[in-house]
């Protein structure tokens, strides 16, 4: 397993500078990262970063509470393509959620996915506002939506990923969408973790840490 090739090298501090964005992009290039997901703002200047490299661009819309409108969330999510995003992170309307207005939330994704097209679309419920039942009833409406990812978190909530969560998750969805397991983790046997519960892409501030304890383990003499 080249750990590498599932990260997303992230960076969406709202107090990220462009020498910030320019220190990710280039680590992303160093270590072969399979995207840098940076804030909206910073789409066309991180896609001139990662030029002449197989880095992806991935962005983030309705960040970080998923509460704007759809038609906000659609704008947002088709000029950042235009703008060079490879992929789209969209943030689920959890409100809407917890108000069992499912129909709401099911539009509010398959109205950006119809948007983008194929454009990959990931879509975070912020597992640490669900219960149980209703991160199952999530990845549902997700499947339904078309969405080819669901993400667990934003980061910026009160929790991050969790290992019980994507169990729930995979269970759910089977192999007809991917997860996206994020927030909280920055450290190779948690990402293992994740990733042999099923998960296919690792959401990470922590990307060169976790690399680096991947490639001193594989120089560890054998005894």
């Amino acid at each position: 397993m080249k750990i590498n090739n599932y990260i997303d090298h992230t960076l969406l501090k709202p107090s990220a500078t462009q020498k910030d964005i320019k220190n990710l992009c280039a680590e992303a290039k160093k270590h072969r990262f399979y995207a840098v997901c940076v804030n909206s703002s910073y789409v066309a200047y991180a896609k001139q970063l990662v030029s002449k490299s197989n880095v992806k661009v991935c962005t983030v819309v309705g960040f970080p509470l998923g509460a704007s409108t759809t038609e906000t969330k659609v704008f947002e999510a088709k000029q950042a393509i235009a703008q060079g995003a490879d992929e789209i992170d969209m943030v689920m309307n959890i409100g809407m959620m917890k108000s069992e207005n499912f129909v709401s939330v099911y539009k509010d994704i398959r109205d950006v996915k119809l948007a983008i097209g194929k454009t990959p679309l990931k879509v975070i419920i912020e597992i640490s506002e669900l219960s149980k039942n209703e991160i199952v009833k999530a990845a549902q409406i997700c499947l339904d939506a078309k969405a080819d990812f669901i993400k667990t978190s934003t980061g910026f909530s009160k929790g991050g990923a969790t290992l019980t969560a994507v169990k729930m998750i995979k269970k759910t969805i089977r192999n007809q969408a991917k997860i996206k397991a994020s927030g909280g983790i920055r450290d190779l046997e948690t990402a293992k973790k994740y990733l042999d519960l099923g998960a296919d892409r690792i959401g990470t501030s922590s990307g060169v840490n976790i690399l680096l304890e991947s490639k001193a383990q594989i120089q560890e003499p054998v005894i």
